[in-house]
């Protein structure tokens, strides 16, 4: 859902783990998220905020989300 809380976390949690590790969910590649889509997505809150991030790419709408990492938008 497209929720000022999941933008938030969109910008602020890590990836926990694979080859992006501690990189910031939105700063992870449309191409990893895209191998995601077609592997299956981590279940639960991880998925769901990657399957919002790969939403959000594709439509060019994740420089919406990239202020939010260090706290400027309110």
């Amino acid at each position: 859902m497209l929720e000022k809380e999941n933008l938030i976390k969109l910008a602020r949690v890590q990836m926990p783990f694979g080859k992006y590790a501690g990189r910031v969910l939105i700063d992870l590649p449309e191409e990893y998220l895209l191998w995601f889509d077609k592997k299956g997505f981590p279940r639960g809150e991880l998925g769901d905020l990657l399957k919002l991030c790969l939403a959000l790419q594709i439509e060019g709408l994740d420089t919406l989300v990239k202020p939010l990492k260090n706290g400027t938008m309110h």
